[in-house]
């Protein structure tokens, strides 16, 4: 089976590719020159494919990668071409609690994308997936790097809210089943074996990284703020925007329903000590996590580039 892969370098996307191995597999993104909203690249990427993993998605916004562009125009171009070059089946990595008139643009513009797969005519399979973690992930990444860096943790709201963590192998296993046909219902909601409180996990996280903060419940306003502010801040925010709503309402049910993965094919594996320590990033935030920062150091680079363009 011959399968192209969307956002092939992203986290998931390219776990799914080392599994897949080179021989049949299409890494299809940005960094390998074909833009996920154009059509007649994508047909080109997608000739001689059985199937398409379509991974492509962003967490925020950054320039002309707006959520509209991303997962709406991006998954309708996907389709297209799809259509074009022959390709029988789409599994798409969604996410739970992706739904409309929710007030996120990444939650409405991900349940879009979904609808347009739904609507579509190919046969496909929709997993709406909670937090999925492993080596390069987000979750395992910041919570680790902040532990270590600011003597307080700030947690999300008076009232916890839960998460069951996927770790990265087994969503693999969920999309190859997926690409293979072993999942015989068109929209599944896929998430980790345990659940627990976040504030649990954020903990765990921080006990094997080897930080030991003061953590503090913070209403979810206060994390709202913090998240626009890194957004504009940082070069990888330490809270997204739509992070910021993930945590708020807990990532362990899917909204709207979605009937489970069979029993069989359901992760399996404990949110514990070697998993995360396998997903444990090395430092810590510094002064070049900054915007500003990473701008002023490309500044000579730019100076030198302008001057030798006279």
């Amino acid at each position: 089976m011959r399968v192209a892969i969307t956002g092939g370098t992203g986290f998931v996307g390219r776990h799914l590719a080392q599994r897949l191995g080179t021989t049949e597999t299409v890494v299809v993104s940005r960094r390998t020159g074909t833009p996920i909203d154009d059509v007649d690249a994508l047909a080109a990427a997608f000739a001689g494919c059985d199937a398409v993993a379509h991974c492509a998605g962003i967490n925020r916004e950054i320039g002309d990668q707006t959520f509209q562009r991303v997962h709406v125009d991006g998954t309708r171009a996907v389709i297209e071409a799809a259509r074009r070059a022959g390709v029988k089946r789409i599994v798409m990595l969604s996410f739970l609690r992706a739904r409309p008139d929710c007030g996120s643009g990444y939650h409405e513009t991900k349940w879009a994308a979904e609808e347009l797969l739904r609507h579509s005519g190919i046969e496909h399979t929709i997993l709406k997936a909670g937090m999925i973690y492993g080596p390069g992930d987000h979750m395992v990444d910041h919570v680790t790097r902040a532990v270590r860096t600011f003597p307080i943790f700030a947690t999300v709201g008076f009232r916890e809210r839960t998460v069951r963590p996927i770790p990265v192998e087994e969503a693999v296993n969920t999309l190859v089943a997926g690409l293979e046909g072993r999942i015989s219902t068109p929209t599944v909601a896929v998430v980790g074996a345990e659940e627990l409180e976040l504030g649990t996990a954020v903990r765990r996280i921080g006990r094997i990284a080897g930080g030991r903060p003061l953590y503090v419940p913070v209403p979810v306003w206060s994390i709202r703020m913090l998240a626009r502010l890194t957004e504009w801040l940082m070069v990888v925010p330490l809270v997204a925007k739509a992070q910021a709503q993930m945590l708020a309402e807990g990532v362990s049910e899917p909204s709207p329903y979605a009937p489970w993965l069979p029993e069989e094919l359901r992760p399996a594996l404990p949110f514990d000590d070697e998993r995360i320590r396998a997903a444990l990033p090395d430092g810590r935030f510094s002064l070049d996590d900054l915007r500003a920062v990473r701008w002023w150091h490309g500044l000579p680079a730019r100076l030198r580039q302008n001057r030798a363009s006279r």
